[in-house]
C-alpha cells in the first residue's frame, strides 16, 4: 500500500530502485565436473543415482533390532553398508527404495542370520567404520555382483552358503 504524500518519512525508508542485473552470456559445459553426454557415468565408486534414495535410511531403521552382529561389528556400520547396497538395487530398477531392497542387503551380507563364518569374517574389514566413510559404503555396494541385484531376499537367503557367487570382495586394503 502506498504511503500518503503528507506523511514524512526518512530517506532510508524511501523506496529504492531495483538493481538491474546484467544479461548472462552464453552457457557452456566448461567446468571440470560437468556431466557430458546423455547418461550418468557408471563405474566403481560413482554411485547409483535413483529417486528418493534417502528414504532407504528410514526403512533401514526397521531392521535395527533384528541385526545379528559379529564381534567388533556395529549396527550403524551394518545399516550404512547395507543401505548403500539397497540404494544400488533400487536404482537398478529405476525406482525409489522399498523394504525388500533393505531386506536384500541385510540378507546378502548375513546380518539377518544364517551367515556362514567365512562371510562374517570377510565382511568385517569391509564394514568397519562404514557409517563414517563414503568410500567404504561404495566398496560394499560395488562388491555385489550385478546379476545378484535381481534376486529376491528369499533367493539370496537360499544361496547364502554360496555367497561368493553373489559378492566379489575387494582385495585387502582396497576401499
Amino acid at each position: 500500500m502506498t504511503q500518503p504524500s503528507f506523511v514524512p518519512i526518512v530517506e532510508a525508508d524511501q523506496v529504492r530502485p531495483a538493481y538491474q542485473l546484467r544479461v548472462p552470456g552464453a552457457w557452456t559445459q566448461s567446468r571440470p565436473a560437468e556431466l557430458r553426454g546423455a547418461e550418468q557415468p557408471a563405474g566403481p565408486g560413482l554411485g547409483s543415482p535413483g529417486p528418493d534414495q534417502g528414504f532407504a535410511l528410514r526403512l533401514a531403521r526397521r531392521f535395527e533390532e533384528r541385526l545379528e552382529l559379529g564381534p567388533g561389528e556395529s549396527a550403524e556400520d551394518a545399516i550404512a553398508g547395507c543401505t548403500a547396497v539397497a540404494m544400488r538395487r533400487c536404482a537398478r530398477f529405476g525406482r525409489a527404495p522399498v523394504v525388500h531392497d533393505l531386506a536384500f542387503g541385510f540378507t546378502l551380507w548375513g546380518f539377518l542370520g544364517g551367515a556362514p563364518s567365512d562371510l562374517i569374517a570377510g565382511r568385517g574389514p569391509l564394514f568397519r567404520s562404514a557409517a563414517h566413510h563414503y568410500q567404504a559404503q561404495r566398496s560394499i555396494a560395488d562388491s555385489v555382483v550385478d546379476s545378484a541385484l535381481r534376486l529376491t531376499p528369499e533367493a539370496v537367503a537360499g544361496r547364502l552358503d554360496r555367497w561368493r557367487e553373489l559378492i566379489a570382495l575387494p582385495a585387502p586394503g582396497g576401499h
